[in-house]
This record gives C-alpha cells, structure tokens and sequence, in this order.
C-alpha cells in the first residue's frame, strides 16, 4: 500500500473513519438543505433505525423546455425553464434497517400560495413541534416533494410574462368594447380571481413610478395542463430519489391543487398522452379542501380568457368565520402563523416583495401568481379516477367555490366500484386545516380520544388530525383503521363514522 512519505500510516479503522469524515464534509458544502435531527439516540447493536431520528429540507430544480403549445403565449414554447421542488425526507443516522419501508409523496399547493408556505411552514405548534406537514410526514418516515408549479416561487416566471409588472391587469374596456386608455384596456373571465386594474390598485407606486404600463404578453400565462406536465416530471422525480418500495408515490392536492391533481389523473387527457402510465405511478390520491367544478376541457367563454398573464396581491387578512363561529372554534388561527406564511411567501418571490405600497422607498411585497384557464376537474372526471381516494375539508372551509360541499361532492361523484375511498368533515376546520389550531375547554373531549392524539391529552386542532390522517392514508390506505366510508371529526378532535 502506498503512503505519503512523513505521514504515518492509519488503521483499517482509523481511515475508514477519515473517509467518512471526509464524505461528511464534502456533503456539507455540496448541499443546499438543512438537517433537523430529534435528540441524540444511542446506536443500537444493529447499527440502524427502524424509524427515521431527524428530517432533511432542502431545494433542488427540474429542467425542461416547454413543450410547443403547451402555454397560451406562444414566445414560450421551447423556452429553457426550471420547476423547484422543496424536498423534507426522513434521515436515519444510524442508517434504515433492512426492511423499513420506502414512501413518497408528492404535495400540490394551491393558486396564491406556493409549496414551502403551504405545506412546510416554519412555525412552532402550541402543544410542541412545527406546524410543517411535509416534516410530520418526514418523520414518519415519509419522503415528501411539494414542487412550486411554473410561474410560482422561484420556479420559472419569464422576464415577458411574470417578471414584468405592466403585465398586471388594466381597466377594463367600454361596454361597447372600445378602449378609452393609451397603455390598453383588459377583461378578465374570472373576476373573483383576476381583478382587473392591479396595476393601479397594487402597483403604481412600487414598481411603476407612477405610470401604467402596456402588456408585454396578452395572454394568460397557462392552462391547467401546462402545471400537469409539471407534476408528472416531479413524480418521476420523486421515484427516482425516493426509490418507494412499491415505485410509486401519494399524489395530493390542496385547494386548487386538487384540480391539477384531478387532470393528472384523468386517463382520457386529450392534450398530454401517456395518462395511463402516469395514474401506474400512483398508488393513492388525497384531495384536501379541495376545488371542485367547472369543464372538463378547456373552453373559451363568451368574452373570451383574461388578457393578461400575471395576478397580484397584497398580504391578506385572515379568512373569519360568522362571529358565532370564530367564538365557538377557539384558538383556529394559531399566533404569529399567519406572520410567518406571508414571511416564507416573501422569502420566494424574490422580485415581488420589492413590489407594493404607497412610499416610494418602502415596498409592502406583492405574491405574483399565474393567470390561467380552469378545467379539468368535475364528476365527470371524479367518477373515472381509480387510484384509492381521501378527500378531507373543513366544515368551516369557505375559501374555494363552493365552500365546505366540495368534499363531499368529490366523495360522491368517485366510482361506486371504488372500494377504498374515504371522506372526512373537520368541524372547527376552514380552508387552511392543516395550519390551524384549538384552545380552551372544547378541545378536551368529554368522551373519546383525538384522531391522532392521545388518551386524556387534548385535541391540538386540525393541523394534527391532517397530519395524522395522511400519514394514516400514505402508510394504510385507512382512516382510523377503515378503509372507506365517512367520518366526522368533532370540535373536540374525536373521529366518528357519518351516514
């Protein structure tokens, strides 16, 4: 064997420790995540985990080009883009056992919000722990990928579609159609959820000085399968890393992410071939306060499609319910939670928090997102899905079209030869039950146990009955040991079968 002359030779066991030291550190300053680890454990004799001791977050990218046709703008097709992926998995530092089981998950946000806020946030539980889904998961020992779909995060924008604030809404045209402005007039078929005139109402301080701008692109920025093409590379993706036992992964959808799911999974997609091989690839879906509607392919409407591509918003106030309500689901909205989901939206828009306000020097942040055509997602579709199916929502949820009706409207409309499906209702819940909480006396069931919790301990609110019911879903296929049927959780957390 040869040595450096001057250096002493190691041990079998001192190099082979040299070398891992060595790998260690060149993986340091290699990765982009950071390592979360529970409290020191001792090795056991075996030298591996049966269940993971920490979690790992980190960031990577998926590079493409966009297939022609595919975005309504034509200058993007074969255009190079990049979709991220937040990725949180279980580490095992003694190394998995021989025989622990691999499990992935891939995580769809929804039309404002982006995947880190939505499904890994950042904040402290009252009862202990984080509020993050994707590191409950994790820890689990669950691998989760929740990618920002084009035109969210820092995924790819393009400098003529997102980045360009003149590519906000302007007022809207004369009702005989004529256009009284030099800059351009828009319309919009979804007003509820594109405004027109953001670029006076949200934008004329920060960035525009003053000026309304002409469009550089005058169309929306996508359709919904321009974001399925996006979520069938991240569950390759997903499959590729994760290496699941079964090779195949949990596909979710919360809110509007429901109905991109519901594409992805829809066989007869004339527009993307190859379905069939994409639902293969699945083994469950969830739709978690969920959209639900609308055609089942794309159709111009009457006054035709919004006439620009990007959307913008300020910091929203938090979704109240009825006073009656809001008195009677105590602690919902969690303390300093809503802070840190506009703080982690912040922290990727990295052109739109230099954006807003009414003080040249001090921009309040503006969230971009995409406009875009809706379909996809109805009973017709529902009712051909055939991976096995959760749907979940809060009784309370009155933050999609449709309220807290979609869920069951999703359950009933699934295959009546589906035999694994599930509903669950969420009292106390609204449309972001997987960040809200409880307090006070309710939460102490007189009778029962919390879904998820502990005997005698009360119920945490809906963020753990969400956690618990798809770690339950992604490992079994069951809520609360059954494999299908209907559930109420009650405002004291306590799980019950519905008729």
């Amino acid at each position: 064997m040869h040595t450096t002359p001057g250096t002493p030779e190691r041990a079998p066991g001192v190099r082979t420790r040299w070398l891992l030291l060595c790998l260690c550190l060149i993986a340091s300053t290699f990765g982009t995540g950071t390592v979360s680890t529970a409290a020191a454990t001792k090795p056991s004799a075996r030298q591996c985990d049966e269940v993971p001791t920490g979690v790992d977050t980190r960031n990577h990218w998926l590079m493409f080009r966009v297939p022609r046709g595919l975005m309504p703008d034509p200058r993007f097709d074969g255009r190079p883009a990049r979709i991220q992926v937040h990725r949180v998995r279980p580490v095992y530092a003694n190394g998995k056992c021989p025989g622990v089981t691999n499990r992935a998950a891939v995580l769809i946000h929804g039309r404002t919000e982006t995947a880190s806020p939505t499904f890994d946030l950042r904040h402290p539980a009252p009862e202990g722990g984080q509020l993050s889904t994707q590191e409950a998961l994790a820890r689990a020992g669950i691998d989760t990928f929740a990618p920002s779909l084009l035109g969210y995060g820092r995924s790819t924008r393009f400098d003529e579609g997102l980045n360009d604030p003149g590519n906000a809404s302007l007022r809207p045209y004369n009702a005989d159609g004529s256009c009284s402005h030099p800059e351009g007039c828009d319309r919009t078929h979804n007003p509820a959820a594109f405004a027109l005139d953001q670029q006076g109402a949200l934008l004329l301080t920060n960035p525009l000085a003053g000026q309304r701008r002409p469009h550089s692109s005058q169309h929306r920025f996508a359709r919904v399968d321009t974001f399925v093409r996006d979520i069938r590379q991240t569950i390759d993706d997903a499959i590729t890393r994760a290496q699941p036992t079964d090779g195949k992964v949990t596909l979710v959808g919360y809110s509007l992410g429901a109905q991109h799911v519901g594409r992805t999974l829809y066989a007869a997609n004339p527009v993307l071939p190859g379905s069939a091989a994409v639902i293969a690839k699945v083994n469950r879906a969830v739709f978690l306060a969920p959209f639900f509607g609308g055609p089942t392919e794309e159709t111009t409407p009457p006054a035709g499609f919004v006439t620009y591509p990007l959307n913008v918003a300020p910091r929203q106030p938090p979704s109240m319910l009825p006073p009656d309500r809001e008195a009677a689901c105590t602690g919902r909205i969690i303390p300093g939670s809503l802070d840190q989901i506009w703080e982690q939206i912040m922290e990727q828009d990295t052109e739109g928090r230099n954006w807003g306000g009414d003080d040249p020097g001090n921009p309040t942040g503006i969230n971009r997102s995409p406009t875009f055509s809706s379909y996809g997602w109805n009973a017709a579709v529902a009712g051909q899905l055939t991976p096995p199916t959760l749907v979940m929502q809060g009784i309370e949820d009155r933050g999609v079209p449709g309220g807290a009706a979609n869920a069951p409207a999703v359950y009933n409309a699934l295959p009546a030869a589906m035999t694994n499906k599930l509903l669950v209702q969420v009292q106390c819940a609204a449309h972001q039950l997987h960040n809200e909480g409880c307090t006070g006396p309710r939460c102490t069931p007189e009778s029962g146990t919390p879904y998820g919790g502990r005997p005698g301990e009360p119920w945490a609110g809906p963020h753990s009955t969400t956690k618990a019911a798809l770690i339950e879903w992604v490992k079994s296929g069951t809520f609360n040991g059954a494999a299908s049927g209907r559930f109420t959780v009650d405002e004291s957390g306590v799980a019950a079968p519905t008729t």
